[in-house]
């Protein structure tokens, strides 16, 4: 396997070429495919027309070895090869549906949103995933974590895998993280990745985030055109290895407020139709409180809809598994508020014998002799006195002025 894509092998292809070819970076005949012959001639020197033949060449050779489809081939024949494609389990029953089953292979999965909304989160969980058995709905494969803000960490990692009740060990060392320092790097480092995919059968390629370094080294309007065709080169390439090597590829990005929009969510990612019409899959994350909502925006058969995730110790995690976490911190409280309360009431016996006393002697006494003696005495004599005698004086008064006249 290895010596059908050594350069050499191929027709035409002497040791000066090799020698070029590797120094430039391309070390085997399937960088030749995801770097293309226009951008094998600008590395090189070499002309287009030699670098177009270069790379029918190995186009013709992989095709042979049944490494990458054939050039025409039906619908019915796609179909099968579609059935078999690899798909990695996102460990929740949400995501699951979002993604009919699973993270793709051979496809670029865009994830954008606010911070704080989980991409680097799922990024995690999705590395950890793609190490299980294809039982376990993983990959058995190893990760490219391409880190662009300092994000990654191992400790998350480990994490995760316990959670999952996975090595951590084993884990860390089956995930190889690249942390670049700029956009040139970056694309660099993709650029030099196809041994390392193969040494360690990656299956999985993390950019966190992909936009980001474009973004803070191109500023103003003047150097939008160049940073859209160097962003649009990365995306391309990002891309093309996924389909070349069998491999999903996962790129984060950032998003922007829009000023002109005066209803509605004005939240967009960043890269414009660059990165948009690029993106096999674009997934849109969004907070909702504790919980977080997924929306799928874009994809060649996906219906557009959303569902609801959480975060936790495992990643991401249903939102039923959620509730549940916090139903049972809810139950620890109250037996420990309930313990202490128990021991607080064996433990003191002056509140026992104080309390009682000064309320049996002090209320019931002020209550019996107060205030029936007041109602007793003072209410029935003022009626009984007063109202007959002024109605006798009122009516005489009467019938002596009446016989008068």
């Amino acid at each position: 396997m290895v010596e059908d894509l050594r350069l050499d092998s191929l027709e035409g292809v002497g040791p000066v070429t090799t020698r070029k070819l590797s120094d430039a970076g391309v070390h085997n005949v399937m960088d030749l495919i995801v770097r293309g012959p226009v951008d094998i001639s600008e590395i090189t020197g070499m002309e287009k027309d030699t670098a177009e033949k270069i790379v029918n060449k190995a186009r013709k050779h992989l095709v042979e070895g049944g490494l990458i489809a054939k050039d025409f081939i039906s619908a019915s024949e796609l179909y099968k090869t579609r059935q078999s494609i690899g798909k990695i389990s996102t460990g929740t029953n949400c995501l699951d549906t979002l993604f009919d089953g699973g993270l793709e292979t051979r496809a670029l999965t865009e994830v954008y949103g606010e911070f704080g909304c989980g991409k680097t989160q799922f990024a995690h969980t999705m590395s950890v995933m793609v190490q299980k058995t294809k039982e376990e709905g993983g990959l058995e494969g190893g990760v490219l974590y391409i880190d662009t803000e300092n994000t990654f960490r191992p400790e998350r990692i480990v994490q995760i895998a316990q959670a999952h009740e996975m090595d951590p060990e084993k884990v860390l060392d089956n995930i190889i993280v690249a942390r670049a320092y700029n956009s040139a790097h970056q694309t660099l480092i993709l650029e030099e990745a196809g041994t390392i995919i193969e040494e360690n059968n990656v299956k999985l390629i993390v950019a966190d985030s992909a936009v980001g370094l474009f973004r803070s080294e191109y500023l103003g309007r003047g150097t939008l055109s160049v940073r859209q065709q160097k962003l649009n080169h990365f995306v391309h390439l990002l891309v093309r290895i996924a389909e070349t090597y069998d491999c999903a590829a996962i790129a984060t990005n950032q998003v922007m407020a829009s000023p002109d929009v005066f209803f509605g969510d004005p939240t967009r990612p960043i890269g414009g139709n660059v990165v948009a019409h690029t993106s096999t899959y674009r997934i849109y994350f969004k907070k909702s409180g504790k919980k977080r909502i997924a929306r799928m925006v874009d994809s060649p058969h996906h219906p557009e809809e959303e569902v609801i995730f959480a975060l936790g110790e495992a990643g991401i995690i249903d939102p039923e598994e959620a509730e549940k976490k916090t139903k049972k911190t809810t139950k620890k409280a109250t037996t420990k508020k309930a313990k202490e309360a128990k021991t607080k009431a064996t433990e003191p016996e002056v509140e026992a014998t104080v309390e009682p006393e000064v309320e049996a002697t002090v209320e019931p006494e002020v209550e019996a002799t107060v205030e029936p003696e007041v109602e007793a005495t003072v209410e029935p004599e003022v009626e009984a006195t007063v109202e007959p005698e002024v109605d006798m004086v009122e009516d005489h008064g009467a019938d002596i002025t009446s016989d008068d006249f």
